[in-house]
């Protein structure tokens, strides 16, 4: 039975049991708490914690799962994978161990027709429940029903929350994988499988993992791999010999040249790349970008491994992109995005393995002379850190590298450079000079009113000048300013702090930022009037124009966000920003630049949504039930129970805590202005916005004008004029071009005739003010010209001047080098001299000496040429 029939059937078997299809989520989870998808259940998950209704009672789905922990172990054996498929069965709060257990053999032994002698089944220790179902209603007999400890047979999510014990259905794969035993999986996991984990969601965990009470309701979760069913039901020795990772093997023998099955090194070689092939492929089809970083290091650190494995059996050619070739081609029936995005994961497999391969070699060799010097069995840190910061090695591949040579790598002492390497960073970053978790001891929290309040009245509960408290602060201090009440934004999210004014009873201040420390607002104020003192009711008033301006290019920001994701992909999330007024700047995952053209479609469509006046609303809600409704989370940001989600019209909706405009019309004009790289697959883009957008335009409208008043012409002619004056100019060069090459001929033939005779070879020494390129051409036609001969050539300009010499092969074949020839004349110049031996070039600052230079370099070249 081959993969597509096992999903099907599982599919098939649960919609007659009314389980709604719920199609697998990416591998990118909608939780910021999970790196990647690994389990069917994730998706799932808020239904389980009670935090939302689900629409439906059942449910069942074929989940694409990838676990990190096992990439290092992939290749080793025949049972490690990263990525790999999981059918799953759910119920919320509907059926439980009574339709759960009897399904699963159902299925197992009618519909996948495995012999119910070759089963056996695991429950929970104290599971009283599932050991009569299992016998009693299903029939298996009592031998064949072992109960396991907490470690085996009891779920939780290792944080407190729904948990409970489960049961699993294992199989018999026969004598070939080992002697039977009286008491099945237990004593033997090569010949006895597990194909089902069954979970009964029955209780409420502690934080240490122990059930506390029962749910209120109890639910199903079920997961059942493919790749392990199709060891069983494809009869095969391993999941490297299944239909799906059969065809990737065979793969991998063709781009090699290698055989599978003949010996462990090439075996262990081919299995990463068919496996490696295929995560890599579903990785980065669901938007994930090859970085230095979270999820983009996990497909790195992927994509590197293989292309390493594929150089040590000699594949020195592009390998990657056939193996996703090959992926889509087995897979893209059952996952169609992969066909979509079929263009998309070659490139940037191909970018990827382009770009390492540059490094590898350089980066192995270095790594090999380091293990042969590693007397001791261990590898400097220090050397682990160079090959990941020069030649891009993970360390894990580092790690793997040393352990085949049976060395260690230090650790610690890489650790600890990149623990630098990080803090030169965040060195180089501003320093607010705060000791906040000081303030934040001896005050209380800030209540925030700026998103309804331009002004308001409060409490002033501290005062910082530097990183001291004071009581009070004079005129022209500056100080940070801590109020239990205030409007003032503070930076986060992108956006600016918010700017103002600060007047108490004694005196006034500017507030020149707000910046964020902890859940408090410091002010940070230039008093310019009187004194602010700690305890002092204030009045704070947020200038109106400063916050509007951000305002108005956060919204733009979000709109923008939105349209990169839709144009160009999933992948194309946000990386970092700056709202500030009248301009923003977006940084996004993308593996490539983007087109004139294209950068002019986004920008229109930009502008044509923010003149759709679509509503911009915010509201505050649970975080489950944001993401339930599609609200994009910035992964690695920390969320609370509660989140503030802001939505613009009916398509762009986003976590974020940032000030906005109420409707997009009030953003005015956006005009993106630049697009470039600041990293792999890092991409910036800037706009000006608002009155700013404006002032650009205007700019740009202005120098159109003065240009169409030069070449009288209205402005919409004037592309059509410039192109003709450039085709004339063209011609123009071209000519110019002819007479200059006539004259130079004309030169060098006069040239010829007023060289010097030295014992026999001839010498031309002459001064051009030309450039520098007219020289040399000039020296090489000379040579050409001179049959044996030295060309000695000057040339001076404002505050520079050059040396050209050229020797003919016959003599430089003697030992006279054009480059020792020009050293006293670059001396002379102040400079150096550099080159071939039959021609070099020098040159300095010393413009006034090039007479006294020529005739330093003829009077080398005389000597030279002398006997």
């Amino acid at each position: 039975m081959d993969s597509n029939t096992i999903r099907s059937k599982f599919l098939a078997f649960f919609a007659e049991r009314d389980h709604e299809h719920v199609p697998s989520s990416s591998l990118v989870p909608n939780d910021p708490t999970l790196l990647l998808t690994n389990a069917g259940m994730n998706q799932f998950k808020p239904y389980f914690l009670g935090q939302q209704t689900p629409p439906f009672p059942r449910a069942m789905s074929v989940q694409k799962c990838f676990r990190t922990v096992d990439i290092d172990e992939v290749g080793k054996t025949t049972r490690h994978l990263t990525f790999f498929e999981m059918l799953g069965n759910f119920s919320f709060g509907d059926y439980f161990k009574e339709k759960a257990c009897p399904w699963a053999w159902e299925l197992v032994t009618e519909g996948y027709g495995i012999d119910v002698e070759r089963l056996w089944v695991t429950i929970y220790e104290t599971d009283d429940e599932a050991m009569e179902i299992w016998r009693d209603v299903v029939g298996v007999r009592p031998e064949r029903i072992l109960r396991w400890g907490r470690d085996e047979n009891y779920w939780h999510m290792g944080v407190a929350g729904p948990c409970g014990p489960c049961s699993e259905i294992y199989v018999d794969r026969g004598d070939r994988f080992g002697a039977a035993s009286d008491v099945g999986p237990q004593g033997n996991s090569e010949r006895y499988v597990e194909v089902w984990n069954l979970v009964f969601m029955q209780n409420d965990c502690n934080a240490e993992i122990e059930p506390v009470a029962d749910l209120p309701n109890k639910n199903i979760d079920t997961g059942a791999g493919v790749e392990r069913l199709a060891i069983v039901l494809q009869d095969a020795d391993s999941i490297y010999e299944t239909d799906t990772f059969g065809t990737m093997i065979e793969r991998a023998e063709e781009l090699t040249g290698k055989k599978y099955g003949r010996d462990e090194s090439v075996d262990r070689a081919l299995r990463v790349l068919a496996d490696h092939g295929r995560s890599l492929t579903f990785l980065i089809a669901d938007g994930v970008l090859p970085s230095n970083e979270e999820r983009g290091y996990v497909l790195r650190r992927v994509m590197r491994r293989a292309v390493r494995h594929a150089r040590l059996l000699g594949r020195d050619a592009e390998t990657l992109p056939a193996l996703v070739e090959t992926t889509v081609s087995l897979m893209g029936d059952a996952y169609p995005e992969l066909v979509e995005r079929k263009d998309f994961v070659i490139d940037v497999a191909a970018r990827e393995e382009e770009r390492f391969s540059e490094t590898l070699r350089q980066g192995l060799s270095l790594l090999e002379q380091e293990i042969a010097a590693a007397s001791d069995g261990a590898l400097s840190g220090d050397v682990a850190f160079k090959l990941h910061d020069t030649f891009g090695f993970p360390i894990d591949l580092t790690n793997e590298i040393a352990a085949e040579s049976g060395v260690t790598v230090d650790q610690g002492r890489f650790d600890e450079l990149m623990d630098e390497q990080r803090a030169r960073a965040r060195a180089a970053r501003v320093n607010v000079g705060i000791d906040a978790p000081a303030l934040i001891e001896t005050t209380s929290d800030v209540e925030f009113i700026g998103y309804e309040h331009l002004t308001g009245a409060g409490s002033a509960i501290a005062v910082l000048r530097g990183d001291q408290a004071a009581e009070a602060v004079g005129a022209g201090d500056e100080a940070h300013l801590v109020v239990d009440r205030t409007p003032f934004y503070a930076e986060g999210g992108g956006q600016v702090g918010d700017r103002g004014a600060i007047v108490g009873p004694n005196g006034r201040a500017e507030v020149i930022d707000t910046i964020r420390l902890g859940d408090l607002h410091a002010h940070r104020i230039k008093v310019v009037e009187g004194e602010i003192a700690r305890g002092e009711d204030l009045e704070l008033v947020v200038d109106p124009h400063w916050r509007s301006g951000a305002q108005r290019a956060h919204t733009a920001t979000h709109i923008l966000h939105w349209i990169l994701r839709d144009r160009l992909g999933d992948h194309a999330r946000q990386a970092g920003s700056l709202v500030e007024p009248g301009r923003l700047r977006f940084d996004f995952n993308h593996f490539e630049s983007l087109g004139e053209a294209q950068l002019a479609d986004i920008s229109a469509e930009l502008q044509d949504r923010v003149f759709y006046d679509d509503h911009v609303r915010a509201f505050e809600t649970s975080y489950d039930f944001a993401r339930s409704i599609g609200a994009m989370a910035i992964f690695g940001e920390k969320y609370g129970d509660f989140v503030r989600v802001v939505e613009v019209g009916e398509y762009s909706k986003e976590l974020c805590g940032g000030t906005h405009v109420p409707h997009t019309s009030q953003i005015g004009v956006t005009v993106l202005t630049s697009e470039g790289s600041v990293g792999a697959n890092l991409r910036r883009v800037e706009a000006l916005v608002g009155i700013e957008g404006v002032r650009f335009l205007e700019k740009r409208a202005n120098a159109l004008a003065e240009v169409a008043e030069m070449l009288r012409a209205n402005p919409d002619e004037v592309a059509a004029r410039v192109e003709r004056l450039l085709a004339t100019q063209k011609e123009m060069e071209k000519k110019i071009a002819q007479v200059e090459r006539g004259s130079a001929e004309s030169d060098a033939a006069t040239l010829v005739e007023s060289a010097v005779d030295v014992d026999g070879s001839r010498l031309v020494v002459a001064r051009r003010d030309v450039g520098v390129d007219a020289l040399r051409s000039l020296a090489q036609s000379l040579k050409g010209k001179l049959g044996s001969g030295v060309v000695v050539l000057g040339t001076a300009g404002e505050g520079k001047a050059n040396l050209v010499g050229a020797v003919t092969k016959d003599l430089a074949e003697r030992g006279i080098s054009a480059r020792d020839l020009l050293a006293p004349g670059a001396a002379l110049l102040g400079g150096g001299a550099g080159g071939k031996p039959d021609l070099a070039i020098s040159g300095g600052p010393s413009a006034d000496k090039i007479e006294e230079a020529i005739e330093a370099v003829a009077r080398a070249a005389k000597d030279a040429l002398s006997p």
